[in-house]
């Protein structure tokens, strides 16, 4: 365990203004509130604490954040109490020491629902005070490099989080050691198989061809030299994790994976940066697709650097980063380089970000109440890498890599996107799905009425639009659903001899708890609630509330106890329509609409007419029905009809193409119903679809009986 001295001299070396008996006062405390407490390892507790402060301190961070990572463990683990330790180290401490232990009781590895929640509180905690997560950070990094000790499911379990959470969080914020790190220890919990056959091949690499970080290094020095720039070259192995994850995006084994060495070229100025790429180029081919310049427009989070990938020596790919020393010490330690000191003063670096700005952009794209969808916009930030867009008049737009114009449009303005109905990307006119690249420009083509489309959904990757376009759809479907609705409720009534006035339907609406009539006929339309409860509500004395359905065979009033009856195919009636019988020798009664055509016939026949109507009650889904709908023929679409008539609670016991088009479809569609309530709800949902064209009821005279 490094001891007290030792701590002040590596905090020493940066801010020789350090407040030293401000950290041997909480270093002494610290380890007297968690003596006796031993960790897994059989090691004294205190040594992690003091670990986390020492992983800060290669962050040069302040005093406040090296005292929180000391007592950072002592509100949860201790008798240390809050304001005992704003009495004896300051507010400021006292709070992020408080920030720090509201994260660690965060159940980060719950279900997702929980999970997104968490990440909303965690986004709290951050805002108060960024150096909270930066602690964090420290104690994850710690934990993972003393896993070991932890039984092998708590392993498991503490690996999953790191990778899904804590090391993309590193990387967001700028820290990408640390995020390489965190990824490579979880890495090694979770496939070591994977993770030591990457390392035995590097040797077997290394012993096959030599040291060749070394003659590259020495490669891109010689033309600097020729050059006459003044530089530092360093040289490294990717981490086996990251290498992995390339062969697995890649779908290539690892001899066919060429950049595996990634080498950086610190120089004196900016001006020099662009003369080493130069002079790069000049010598090895450049591979095309694989260059960003981050310097001329830099990453959120105050990353800048030349990155571009060669052919170097005997053809092998290398990545060159090139950047300042003030933008290395930014792209090292990200968001956290607003704290950092250098010779006792806070550090002056031109390009360190402001936290507060940092964590705005980060989460003014998180603003829904869905979690899901809140979980799905946050990992999508977390891993995102980006491209630099231009608008026609040369602002520049950041998005994620794999952006669409539509991300675009969205991230212009809700609006814009939302009435977006084409896109062109350097004066050509292009898809919508089209994935953006760095530099080109974008012009959103917009028409007035135009509406997003729920296959836009698949299309964005942005937070930002996904919730834009699902708040729309969601908008449109209550107004579609409350169309359907008051169609349904008026025929409800009307079944009843009642209306669906404005005041019946407030009525129902407090009957049920609703807030508004709007909201009971949106809930119709959705098929939340049936029409038939709503007026059972209102008038029980009228409707059937038995709950029991009514014998299909028996379902006729006024025949003779021994005559039978069969419904007309020719007009198809359904319980709740006016009718009447026709006799005939041998085969009974047969049912009729009162408006069949066929009933002409028998005007001369007055002794065959039988007068009937049918029980009111439940009757069940069995009288069948045929609709001809005209569709679009496309994709998908006769799949959403037939949902749709499912989702009506009715079942399709037949379906007959009539004739097909280029551009449409017309079909007979057989549906099993139960009254003429059930018809019109399915009408009305068939006719509110924007796929159907056109939709009637199927009568054919030529088929009467």
């Amino acid at each position: 365990m490094i001891d007290v001295e030792d701590l002040i001299s590596l905090v020493h070396n940066y801010n020789p203004r350090t407040d030293e008996d401000l950290i041997r006062r909480a270093y002494a405390y610290g380890r007297e509130m968690h003596a006796g407490q031993l960790r897994r390892s059989g090691e004294e507790y205190f040594m992690h604490p003091v670990a986390v402060a020492a992983i800060l301190t290669e962050q040069r961070l302040d005093d406040a954040a090296i005292v929180t990572a000391l007592l950072h463990d002592t509100i949860e683990d201790t008798k240390s109490t809050f304001s005992e330790i704003e009495r004896l180290f300051g507010r400021e401490v006292a709070e992020l020491v408080d920030g720090v232990t509201k994260l660690t009781n965060l159940q980060l590895a719950s279900n997702e629902t929980k999970q997104a929640e968490n990440f909303r509180k965690l986004f709290m905690a951050m805002s108060k005070d960024l150096r909270v997560i930066l602690v964090k950070l420290a104690d994850r990094l710690h934990n993972m490099r003393t896993i070991k000790s932890l039984p092998p499911e708590k392993q498991v379990r503490k690996s999953h989080e790191t990778m899904d959470i804590y090391a993309p969080l590193a990387g967001r914020m700028g820290m990408q050691w640390m995020r390489e790190e965190l990824e490579d220890l979880a890495f090694r919990v979770l496939n070591p198989e994977a993770r030591n056959s990457i390392i035995r091949r590097f040797i077997t690499l290394q012993r096959e061809s030599g040291d060749v970080i070394q003659q590259i290094t020495q490669d891109i020095r010689k033309e600097l030299d020729r050059e006459g720039i003044e530089a530092d070259v360093f040289g490294r192995a990717k981490k086996p994790y990251s290498i992995w994850r390339k062969m697995e995006e890649k779908g290539q084994g690892f001899s066919r994976l060429s950049d595996i060495y990634g080498f950086r070229v610190i120089t004196q100025t900016e001006g020099d940066c662009y003369r080493v790429l130069g002079a790069i180029h000049q010598r090895w081919r450049a591979v095309p697709g694989r260059f960003k310049d981050y310097i001329s427009q830099p990453k959120s989070n105050g990353y800048r650097s030349i990155q571009t990938t060669v052919s170097g020596r005997d053809g092998k790919r290398v990545e060159v980063q090139i950047r300042t020393r003030q933008m290395h010490e930014v792209a090292e330690s990200g968001v956290a380089a607003h704290w950092s000191y250098r010779d006792g003063v806070r550090a002056s670096n031109p390009f360190a970000v402001d936290p507060a700005k940092w964590l705005a952009s980060l989460t003014e794209r998180f603003e829904t109440e869905d979690h899901d969808e809140f979980l799905e916009h946050v990992k999508l930030e977390m891993y995102s890498d980006q491209v630099f867009c231009f608008s026609p008049k040369g602002d520049v737009v950041k998005l994620p890599r794999g952006a669409t114009p539509l991300d675009y449009a969205y991230a212009i303005h809700t609006r814009i996107g939302d009435s977006c109905v084409g896109a062109k990307v350097d004066g050509i006119r292009v898809p919508l799905w089209t994935r953006l690249k760095n530099g080109q420009s974008v012009e959103i083509i917009t028409a007035e009425g135009q509406r997003p489309q729920a296959t836009w959904i698949d299309i964005v990757v942005t937070g930002r639009a996904k919730a834009a376009i699902r708040k729309s759809l969601r908008e449109e479907d209550r107004e579609r659903y409350i169309k359907l609705g008051r169609e349904l409720a008026r025929v409800a009534f009307e079944h009843l001899g009642k209306k669906a006035t404005d005041k019946a339907l407030r009525t129902a609406a407090k009957t049920f708890g609703l807030s508004s009539s709007a909201e009971l006929l949106a809930r119709l339309g959705s098929a939340e609630l049936r029409a038939q409860d709503v007026v059972e509500a209102l008038y029980p004395e009228l409707a059937n509330t038995t709950g029991d359905e009514i014998d299909a065979t028996r379902a006729v009033i006024g025949l003779s106890p021994d005559e039978s009856f069969t419904r007309a195919p020719c007009c198809q009636p359904v319980p709740g329509e006016r009718i009447v019988g026709i006799t005939y020798r041998g085969r009974g009664v047969i049912v009729h609409a009162i408006d069949c055509p066929v009933l002409e016939k028998f005007e001369e026949q007055p002794d065959r007419w039988v007068d009937l109507h049918w029980h009111s009650g439940k009757h069940p889904a069995v009288h069948n029905v045929g609709f001809l709908l005209t569709i679009r023929n496309d994709a998908g679409v006769l799949g959403r009809i037939c949902t749709l008539i499912g989702e009506q609670k009715a079942n399709i016991s037949d379906l007959e193409f009539v004739d097909k088009k280029p551009d449409f479809y017309r079909l007979l569609v057989q549906v099993d119903l139960r009254d003429v309530e059930h018809l019109h709800t399915v009408m009305t949902a068939l006719e509110a679809e924007s796929d159907v064209a056109e939709i009637e009821r199927y009568r054919n005279p030529e088929r009467a009986m």
